[in-house]
């Protein structure tokens, strides 16, 4: 199905809304968005909303599992508009976001959906998660230039770090389940990364309402959201494993040729499952069995 607008597809379901959970997805470009739409739809996703450029081409096999939306896709903090845009349409389902070259994981993931997942958190009284983006590169940029590649995926072992979220003003006063996430290819490259843009966390999945506002920094105003757990104990967290930060720092004439390649010493092989992510501590479990 094929919407001519976001404004379209909210007045065409806002008397019989989605039930959930939705992912939603940004193709900023045409780079890996079949494998991003399928990655999702395997997750239990429904229904799954593309967001593209109207020209951008889409193979017929998918366009009966997607709901494709035609939307300006480079406009200055387009997903953050449209996430906010659904949020206010379609309160109370729980909502997920991300860009085309970027896949989420959950703690076993391989064998529970998100639905069962999203079950689990709603019954701790969690209504975001916060997930990870963990950096993907290809391991050969002389055979994938544009450093994407699902056969030769790399991400880092190691080098990720949190830091004290700075809160001048003690706006909110327990400051110490907000912390800011660093590492991956923003660390490693920082002088190429502007500051604003080197946190790798993000509250990519939540639960829609009413007067809750997604914020350019993907944190929300609601700050009990922001946080990676509850006053009880850790909660479950996720990974959003993404070639974004790679295909950017390969396309973009101030780094291009300055990065002759993305691996060192703590490069390793990316499995494509949640267990590598856990052994690196990229994701929480929590009290998920």
């Amino acid at each position: 199905m094929r919407f001519a607008s976001l404004d379209a597809f909210i007045d065409k379901n806002r008397r019989t809304p989605p039930k959930g959970p939705v992912a939603v997805i940004l193709a900023e470009d045409g780079v890996e968005v079949e494998t991003t739409l399928r990655h999702h739809l395997t997750a239990g996703f429904s229904p799954v909303l593309l967001l593209a450029d109207h020209e951008m081409p889409l193979g017929a096999s998918l366009a009966d599992d997607v709901i494709r939306i035609d939307y300006a896709a480079n406009a200055e903090h387009a997903l953050v508009g449209a996430v906010n845009r659904l949020n206010y349409a379609f309160p109370d389902i729980w909502l997920y976001y991300c860009f085309n070259t970027e896949y989420l994981f959950h703690p076993f993931c391989e064998t529970r959906t998100i639905g069962e997942l999203l079950a689990f958190h709603t019954e701790e009284r969690r209504t975001s998660m916060m997930t990870y983006v963990v950096d993907l590169y290809a391991g050969d940029l002389a055979r994938f230039p544009n450093a994407v590649s699902l056969e030769d995926a790399h991400l880092d072992r190691s080098g990720y770090y949190a830091l004290a979220r700075n809160d001048p003003d003690n706006n909110w006063h327990p400051k110490e389940r907000q912390l800011d996430f660093y590492g991956g290819l923003r660390w490693r490259f920082e002088e190429h990364v502007p500051w604003t843009r080197r946190k790798i966390d993000r509250i990519s999945i939540f639960r829609t309402r009413r007067g809750l506002t997604l914020l350019p920094d993907f944190t929300f105003n609601d700050q009990e959201m922001n946080t990676y757990a509850c006053p009880w104990h850790n909660n479950l967290t996720a990974a959003v494993c993404s070639f974004r930060t790679a295909k950017a720092l390969k396309s973009n004439p101030g780094s291009r040729y300055e990065i002759q390649n993305f691996r060192w010493h703590n490069s390793a092989e990316f499995q494509w499952h949640s267990q590598q992510l856990m052994d690196f501590g990229l994701m929480e479990p929590g009290q998920w069995f």
